[in-house]
């Protein structure tokens, strides 16, 4: 975290443009107290305008006095992009730097919507994956996700034992259902996020399954004879099921190599991508670089073709403790509110982006270039706080699932701790 958010609030960090934004900066320490008798010159520096090196004087500015420790700056941002408030206290010898504070204007449409961290493909211990669906919860709350889904290979209930472990607990999580999918005799897996029942389940009636993907496929004329036909029309059953019970279908790492062969064969991933079945594309998922690079790189390429393609950022984890790839990738969704709906919606609308955070790499954000600069301005300026609230509420879910009743009660106080930074951050009031 870097010194200027340590040591100072500035509240709001995301503005409107075109509307005048009073931002608020005020010291938390003693090193670094404004002095009420003096004065200071804040800078207002648009990331996006080209500038030269020490040609900083030619940008707007104001010449403001503290009160109460506290500056508060009056600006209206024209544009959508970061905005950089470099202030420096004006003294008898000249000026001296405070520091960097950085700001993000924001048209509506993304103004209006906030960022939400999860994870949408995890295993429990219901599968292959290390731990209970109640530990693999908390453990996501942690490390600062927003909402999550267990998805077990073949199993919903788990992902139900999740939600029921914190019914009559007081956390922000939100957990939702999920389940990853394995149609009979097709090699394509699927993460049901959200649907109100299992699609795995619905396998076990095996002559109506058959039935029902026979009807699609008497209804499609223009497969192609190298495409096979039946893991296609079972991939649109699929889909098409999942949207029935209001989930999100989600195509998932088709570039994983298994017995030294795609998952998927690339020329199927290339027509699922013509016709696109699918709500979402599992573009980053925990398998291997490799696999994902080369998703990374069909994405780019079928976008630009032309194609909307809603994306996510998963892990595919099986261990929360000693397992590989659990916070490694994830998925930022922009919403408007973090009901179901609201993040299917958003990811169909593609207001979503994958992110890769590999131990000790720098982190990488995937998907639509404004959403993606956006997001690394986030992630740099606003999450810091936020992932260090989210990691004591998931340390006291651990506590209160293991049967501590000091750790419930501190959940209670706890409650609705993020909500209120993000709406400082974004300068709301009474919003949820």
């Amino acid at each position: 975290m870097k010194s200027e958010n340590a040591y100072y609030e500035v509240f709001p960090k995301i503005v409107p443009t075109d509307r005048k934004s009073r931002i608020t900066i005020r010291p938390l320490y003693g090193h670094s107290r404004f002095d009420d008798r003096g004065k200071y010159e804040v800078i207002f520096i648009s990331m996006d305008q080209s500038i030269e090196p020490g040609s900083v004087e030619e940008y707007p500015k104001q010449i403001l006095k503290p009160v109460d420790n506290t500056l508060v700056v009056t600006y209206a941002f024209e544009k959508e992009q970061e905005y950089v408030l470099y202030i420096r206290q004006i003294g008898d010898n000249g000026r001296k730097e405070v520091g960097a504070f950085s700001v993000y204007s924001l048209q509506d449409d993304l103004f209006n919507r906030m960022p939400y961290k999860g994870d949408f493909h995890l295993h429990s211990y219901y599968s292959d994956g290390k731990e209970s669906p109640a530990y693999v919860a908390a453990a996501c709350r942690r490390i600062g996700f927003d909402f999550m889904a267990i998805t077990d290979h073949h199993k919903y209930v788990p992902s139900l034992e999740a939600q029921d472990a914190y019914a009559e607990l007081e956390v922000d999580l939100k957990i939702f259902p999920g389940e990853e999918v394995h149609p009979p005799q097709n090699h394509v897996h699927i993460v049901n996020f959200g649907g109100s029942f299992s699609i795995n389940q619905l396998f076990e009636d095996e002559q109506r399954y058959r039935k029902e993907v026979k009807q699609i496929a008497d209804s499609i004329k223009d497969i192609p004879p190298y495409i096979n036909k039946y893991e296609y029309c079972s991939c649109v059953w699929c889909f098409d099921k999942i949207r029935a019970g209001g989930g999100l279908g989600i195509f998932c790492h088709p570039f994983w190599v298994t017995n030294r062969y795609y998952h998927v064969a690339p020329e199927f991933t290339l027509y699922m991508f013509e016709k696109q079945p699918f709500d979402a594309f599992e573009l980053l998922g925990g398998h291997e670089v490799d696999s994902n690079t080369l998703q990374v790189a069909f994405y780019h390429e079928e976008r630009a073709k032309g194609r909307k393609i809603p994306i996510v950022g998963v892990s595919d984890a099986h261990g929360c403790e000693h397992g590989e790839f659990f916070g490694w990738f994830y998925t930022i969704v922009f919403s408007p509110n973090l009901r179901l709906e609201g993040i299917i919606g958003s990811i169909k609308d593609l207001y979503s982006v994958a992110v890769e955070a590999l131990p000790g790499e720098s982190i990488r954000v995937y998907g639509p270039y404004r959403l993606v600069k956006y997001a690394l301005f986030l992630i740099r300026e606003v999450f810091p706080k936020h992932d260090e609230l989210c990691y004591q509420e998931g340390q006291l879910m651990l506590r209160a699932v293991s049967g501590d009743e000091e750790a419930k009660e501190i959940l209670k106080c706890m409650k609705g701790q993020t909500v209120s930074l993000m709406n400082r951050y974004w300068g709301f009031t009474g919003r949820c």
